[in-house]
This record gives structure tokens, C-alpha cells and sequence, in this order.
């Protein structure tokens, strides 16, 4: 390997963090894309998107995010899995490397972005990978083919599935971070497991991390962090209302872009994804500073709706909701978009409706296609056996998933 892949720093760096208490690099090839304007620009793009407007703590970055990844995929390869047969230590780099820049391609407000303009930030954290980019030419000095590893690795296509498992499984060091993270900045005591006994019971294998049977306890509550962090904080109604009232914000401007309406403050960032021919430089110019900063202009501008509807958001003046599956309920749902009507609202931008469910664990069922590898205990006897054979807590939760239907309207409107 490349004598760049090797070097160590002369003294280690630290990042103070208040989950893990410290983050160490003692790579340079780490150090070096820390140091990318690519990483950096993670910083401006906050993990939770609009939960700040509910969990005023909310305002940590992606940045801080694969900081914490890294770090708990490093204590796992360097403490936990060294000298250990099934691992190999020439991939080491490669999947530090992936932890760290996985969430690379993120938007601003992630999904509400998406949705309107279409985007994939998959697609864009390849694009990173792979173009004329500062994080591209320090992984290109590792070898040619590195930068190409790396994507891989983040799109789960690389051929080494414990190399994959790391940052992309059901027990991985993606949501490990970011079930800690998120209950540490929105105050809450949900997100906290016990990390440090997950990671010692950790053991590598061929298609994956498996787990002592003895651990499984500490991953039950790993699971029941991630069920309640889903349903208290993820699926906020609040937080949710905030990212109906953004994404209304933005189809509102590509609308009157198509009209060929005249701003006051023309959308300058906007027109490339509007027309869906957005540079990757154009993308990475795109952060949520810059977002805020055209609400606060077009809070001035002539269209009422979008200026209504960028004070609501920037002045947290945001929609309400009601219990509604507008597929179940047809007539209460058509009667509650005249209300809006006649209250002087357009309901194209006034009525949402929206729904949620997540899985906190999804276990192999005979005869369900499932995407995702169920996470597997080793049992004292060598046996490996799925999860929710052994643990009734866990089967019990994966056996009871509701969906969760809401209807968001402005609270101008008084109903009965």
C-alpha cells in the first residue's frame, strides 16, 4: 500500500465531543479530509433539520455527526477487532475513510430539499467521491482506485460485507452516533444505550457483525432507543409541520420561477435544480445559511403566498394538525380543504397530509422479502441465531408498527 496510506500524524489530534468525550486521528489521510472544503461544508448543514424549531438544543451539524461515526467505527477496528482473524487490517483506512464521509452528499433540510428538487444526496456524495474535488484528490493519493472503494463501501455495493456492516447495517456505527447525538442535543434520555458493551461484544465475521448472546440485553436497548428516539423526536408533529411549511416554501418557487415570476430577490442558488441541471459545484455552494437567508428576502416579496408562507417559518408561526388518512377518511379530508378554501387559503400549499413509520428492527420472517440482514447472536454453543428468536422484547416491537397519518393546515382555521 501506498506509503500517504500509512502516514501518522506526529502527535495525534483530538476533537472534544461531548458524546464520545474524544475523537482521535492519528491517520493523515483522515486528518487531510477533515481538512477538504467538502467536509467543512458539513458544518453548515445541521443532522436534524427543522427539529431545531421544536428541541432548541437541536442545532448540531452533520459535521460533528461523521466525526462521531468515525470515531466509533476506530474503536471498533482499532480496539475491538484487531488480531482477530476474520479481519483484515488492510481495509482498515477504507472503512474509516467511508464512516467519516458517508453523509458527505447532504442537502440542507435533507428530505424536504429532496422531495421538491428531486436530488439524491447519494448520488451527490458520489459525485463528491469521484469529481474534481478536493476530498477526491487526498483519497486519490491513497491509490487511483480508492476514491471508487470508498463510494462503494457508502452505497453497500463493496464486495466485503463486514466492511459494509460497519456503516450501513441494522446495528452500525451510523445510528449508534446519531441515537446518542440527537438525544444529547434535544435533551431527552431516550437515545442513551449502553455503546461500550455493544462494541466489546462485537465480533467479526465473513457476511457481517455478529453479537455474543451474552450482549444481547444491551442491544435490546439499543433497539428501544432507536424505537423511542423514532417516535419522540424523528417523527415530531411540530418538527414535521415545520418541514411541510419548508417544502411548501420551495415548491411555491419553482412554481413562480416556471411562471417567470419577477423577485424582488431572484433565486440565483435555485434555477440549476429547478431545471435540473445543478452542477456539483452549484450543489455544494447550497447550505442552509444560504436557505434561511433567501426566507428572510422573500418574506418582502409581492406573491403572498410565499411570503406568508417564509414568515411562518422564519417567525415559527407554523401549521397545526390533525389525526387524518385522508385515504380512509375521503369526506372528512375533502370537507377540512374547503374549510381552507373558504378561509381564503390556497390548499395546494395550505393542506399536507403526511404519514410515518419506521422499524426500529426488521428480522427475518420465512417467506417476507426484507432488505435489511437481521442481526444475528452467537450463541455459548457456536449456534448463530437471529434476534427476535431470543428476545421477545425485540420481536414484540418489530411485530407492532403503526403508521402514523396527520393532516397540517394553518391554525387560522377554526374548526369544530
Amino acid at each position: 500500500m501506498d506509503v500517504y496510506a500509512q502516514k501518522k500524524l506526529q502527535e495525534e489530534k483530538v476533537f472534544k465531543d461531548p458524546v464520545h468525550r474524544y475523537v482521535h486521528v492519528r491517520d493523515q489521510v483522515i486528518w487531510d479530509l477533515v481538512g477538504t472544503r467538502e467536509f467543512q461544508r458539513l458544518r453548515r448543514i445541521k443532522q436534524l433539520g427543522t427539529t431545531y424549531l421544536v428541541f432548541h438544543g437541536a442545532e448540531h451539524s452533520r459535521f460533528s455527526h461523521s466525526l462521531g461515526v468515525y470515531e466509533i467505527v476506530r474503536r471498533i477496528i482499532d480496539d475491538v477487532f484487531k488480531g482477530r482473524p476474520e479481519w483484515n487490517e488492510d481495509e482498515r483506512l477504507l472503512v474509516l475513510c467511508a464512516a467519516l464521509l458517508h453523509d458527505l452528499g447532504h442537502g440542507p433540510f435533507s428530505h424536504a430539499f429532496e422531495n421538491v428538487f428531486e436530488t439524491d444526496h447519494e448520488y451527490f456524495t458520489r459525485r463528491i467521491l469521484l469529481g474534481d474535488t478536493e476530498v477526491n484528490k487526498v483519497l486519490s493519493k491513497v491509490s487511483a482506485d480508492f476514491p471508487e472503494k470508498v463510494a462503494q463501501v457508502i452505497e453497500k455495493t463493496y464486495p466485503n460485507e463486514l466492511v459494509v456492516s460497519l456503516i450501513s447495517s441494522q446495528i452500525d456505527a451510523d445510528r449508534m452516533d446519531y441515537l446518542q447525538r440527537d438525544a444529547y442535543y434535544t435533551g431527552v434520555s431516550y437515545g442513551h444505550f449502553d455503546m461500550e458493551r455493544i462494541l466489546r461484544v462485537m465480533r467479526p465475521r465473513e457476511y457481517g457483525v455478529i453479537i455474543k448472546s451474552s450482549g444481547m440485553h444491551a442491544v435490546e436497548d439499543y433497539i428501544m432507543s432507536r424505537y423511542q428516539m423514532y417516535l419522540q423526536i424523528y417523527f415530531h408533529p411540530v418538527s414535521r409541520s415545520a418541514e411541510v411549511v419548508l417544502h411548501n416554501i420551495l415548491k411555491r418557487v419553482k412554481q413562480l420561477c416556471q411562471q417567470d415570476y419577477q423577485f424582488k430577490q431572484e433565486p440565483t442558488h435555485f434555477h440549476s435544480f429547478f431545471k435540473g441541471n445543478v452542477t456539483l459545484e452549484e450543489y455544494l455552494a447550497l447550505d442552509e445559511s444560504i436557505m434561511l437567508a433567501y426566507f428572510q428576502f422573500w418574506m418582502h416579496e409581492e406573491d403572498t403566498i410565499l411570503q406568508d408562507l417564509c414568515r411562518r417559518f422564519v417567525n415559527r408561526d407554523l401549521f397545526v394538525h390533525m389525526d387524518l388518512n385522508p385515504e380512509e377518511e375521503p369526506e372528512r379530508y375533502a370537507w377540512l380543504i374547503e374549510q381552507v378554501k373558504s378561509a381564503g387559503f390556497d390548499p395546494n400549499y395550505y393542506v399536507n397530509a403526511d404519514s410515518t413509520s419506521d422499524s426500529p428492527y426488521d428480522f427475518y420472517r420465512p417467506g417476507v422479502a426484507s432488505t435489511k440482514r437481521p442481526i444475528y447472536l452467537e450463541m455459548p454453543s457456536g449456534e448463530i441465531r437471529e434476534l427476535a428468536e431470543q428476545s421477545h422484547i425485540v420481536s414484540t416491537i418489530a411485530n407492532n408498527i403503526k403508521t402514523d397519518y396527520k393532516v397540517y393546515y394553518p391554525k387560522e382555521i377554526h374548526l369544530l
